[in-house]
C-alpha cells in the first residue's frame, strides 16, 4: 500500500477511508494521538511512544480499546503492509462515538491508525525559526487531538519563510516549538524546559538528554528564557522525524554557529542510534 489508513479494524488506502460523524473528535477535538517513524520496516523507539499514548490516555479519562502489547503488534502488522519500509506512523484514540454532549460516556474509545511515506531527516542545514507568545493551554505534557494553536503557530512561521514556531510564556519563559522540543547550548551545558505541564515531555528529548549524559555533555532540565535563547552558543530543536535540527536565524537574525563541535557529535550520534536500532 502506497499509504494506510485504520479505524477500529478497518483499513485502508487513506482517500477511500471514514469516520462516523458523531466521533467525538469531530466536535471537541476530544482524543490523544501519539507518532513516531520508521525505517526498514522497523519502528524507532515504538515502547517509548507507546507508554507516552497511554500516559496520555490516561491524563485525559481516555480508555484505549486494546492492551499496550496489542496496539504494538498492531502498528508492526500494519507498517508491513507498505511499499516502502520508510514511513511515519501516527496513531490517535478518540474518546468515543456519541450524539454531541460535553458530558461523556465511559467506554472503549475509537483507535485510529495513518501511515504515509517518510524517511528521517539527517538535519544537515540549519532551520529558521522565529519566536511568539506560548496562549496554549496547561495540558502541554498531554499529546492531545487539540491542535489548533500548533497549526496557527506553524503558518506564522510559514508566512514568515522560516520552518518552525519557538514559544515563550508571558514571563518569557521558552517552553517548546509549534511541534518540536527546543533546547540550547550554552557553555558546553544543554539546557532544556523541564517535563512539566508546559511542554510535551518529547521522545527525541528524551534522546538528546540521554545521549548528552552518554557522550559526557552537561545538562540542565531548569527554565531558561528569551534572553537565554538569544545569547544561546546553539539552538537545537528535536522532533522523533527530526532527531537534531539546529537554528541558524532567529526573528530574522543569525544565531547560533558558536558550538559546532557539540551540536554535530549530538546530531550524528542521535542519527546514528536510529540507524543502528533500525536495521
Amino acid at each position: 500500500m502506497k499509504t494506510l489508513g485504520y479505524y477500529n479494524g478497518t483499513f485502508a488506502e487513506l482517500d477511500k477511508m471514514m469516520i462516523p460523524f458523531n466521533d467525538r473528535v469531530c466536535f471537541f477535538g476530544d482524543g490523544v494521538y501519539d507518532a513516531g517513524p520508521s525505517r526498514h520496516y522497523h519502528l524507532f523507539a515504538l515502547d517509548e511512544h507507546i507508554d507516552r499514548f497511554y500516559n496520555s490516555a490516561a491524563l485525559m479519562d481516555i480508555q484505549v480499546p486494546c492492551g499496550k502489547q496489542e496496539l504494538k503488534e498492531l502498528l508492526n502488522e500494519l507498517v508491513q503492509k507498505m511499499d516502502t519500509g520508510d514511513n511515519f506512523v501516527y496513531w490517535a484514540c478518540s474518546r468515543g462515538t456519541g450524539v454531541r454532549n460535553h458530558v461523556y460516556e465511559k467506554g472503549p474509545g475509537n483507535l485510529w491508525v495513518m501511515i504515509k511515506p517518510e524517511t528521517i531527516d539527517p538535519c544537515s542545514a540549519p532551520i529558521k525559526c522565529v519566536t511568539a507568545e506560548d496562549k496554549r493551554f496547561y495540558y502541554c505534557n498531554c499529546k492531545t487531538l487539540n491542535l489548533l494553536p500548533s497549526v496557527l503557530y506553524a503558518e506564522k512561521a510559514y508566512q514568515a519563510g522560516a520552518d518552525e514556531t519557538i514559544l515563550h510564556r508571558h514571563d518569557g519563559r521558552i517552553t517548546e516549538c509549534a511541534h518540536c522540543n527546543c533546547h540550547i547550548l550554552k557553555d558546553g551545558i544543554l539546557y532544556t524546559a523541564p517535563t512539566d505541564d508546559m511542554i510535551l515531555p518529547g521522545i527525541a528529548r528524551a534522546h538528546l538528554v540521554r545521549m548528552c549524559r552518554k557522550l559526557g555533555i552537561g545538562v540542565s532540565e531548569t527554565p531558561y528564557y528569551m534572553e537565554d535563547l538569544k545569547q544561546a552558543d546553539e539552538i537545537i530543536v528535536t522532533s522523533s522525524s527530526h532527531v537534531c535540527m539546529y537554528v541558524g536565524e532567529l526573528d530574522g537574525e543569525p544565531v547560533g554557529g558558536k558550538d559546532s563541535e557539540t551540536l554535530f557529535r549530538l546530531r550524528d550520534a542521535l542519527y546514528e542510534e536510529i540507524c543502528n536500532a533500525t536495521e
